[in-house]
């Protein structure tokens, strides 16, 4: 079995055919996706496609991109008050991208703290979007945290050797997306083959990013099996072997989100 630990299956790139898409995920061995959150405006439309399907779960956050048009509705309050629902398994996507900087970089930061906070007080873990913005993500995540342990994950990871280190040390995991099979992407690969295998996830970030030998097509949760393989060569693993040890770091990481043995039932 497989995990997608990372899409966005409430996009219009999926509406004319979501159930098409997620059958084909089960045929390929997904027993689990996780339909993320960018907008907390729009969490009913996330919450529904999750409740739509046994197999899908859900986050609950606001994208680094979005930070400035949903700060006023993002309290530490309402995101514990919502991430109540069964479904919510973390919160996020939040963080830092000073990459694109849609939201002014103090905005971004105060968000990535109250999710932060919200974190703390439920236990949920977060899913952290970070691009450009290696130190301050990790600062942030230390100084909120303030010893108290925080769990969560870098989802889509592309950042440097420095980031993954520290964000190891810290506890936290490595989601892989399709990134990890295209051609120039060899850095990333000699970073990924030096991260503990029990820490590992893997990711769509359907529709984007859609892995070797599908790239430059609309992505899918079912092409994650193929970003898996080849995390699975990095590592000098079986393919079968990537999928459980995947498969059972994403169960660790994300306790509301059952067992494994649960999710192959």
């Amino acid at each position: 079995m497989l995990v997608d630990s990372h899409c966005h299956l409430d996009f219009p790139d999926f509406a004319e055919e979501l159930d098409a898409v997620v059958d084909r995920a089960r045929q390929a061995g997904v027993g689990r996706m996780v339909t993320i959150c960018t907008y907390l405006s729009r969490f009913d439309r996330i919450l529904a496609v999750a409740e739509r399907y046994d197999d899908v779960l859900c986050s609950l956050g606001v994208h680094p991109h979005q930070a400035a048009e949903e700060i006023a509705g993002v309290t530490v309050e309402r995101l514990v008050a919502l991430s109540k629902h069964p479904k919510v398994i973390g919160l996020g996507e939040t963080g830092l991208d000073y990459f694109y900087d849609k939201s002014p970089r103090d905005v971004q930061q105060e968000c990535f703290r109250r999710h932060i906070r919200a974190s703390l007080e439920t236990g949920l873990p977060l899913i952290v979007h970070t691009r450009d913005a290696d130190d301050d993500t990790m600062r942030i995540i230390r100084d909120e945290s303030a010893g108290q342990p925080v769990n969560g994950l870098l989802h889509c990871f592309s950042s440097g050797r420095q980031l993954a280190e520290d964000a190891l040390d810290f506890g936290f995991y490595i989601s892989l997306s399709g990134i990890v099979t295209f051609k120039k992407s060899e850095d990333l690969r000699a970073i990924v083959k030096d991260v503990p295998l029990d820490r590992i996830l893997v990711e769509t970030d359907a529709p984007y990013l859609a892995p070797v030998p599908f790239r430059g097509k609309r992505n899918e949760p079912s092409y994650v099996a193929h970003t898996a393989a080849c995390v699975a060569e990095v590592k000098g693993v079986d393919a079968a072997d990537m999928a459980r040890i995947s498969t059972e770091n994403f169960f660790r990481l994300f306790p509301r989100a059952g067992t494994p043995r649960q999710a192959a039932a």
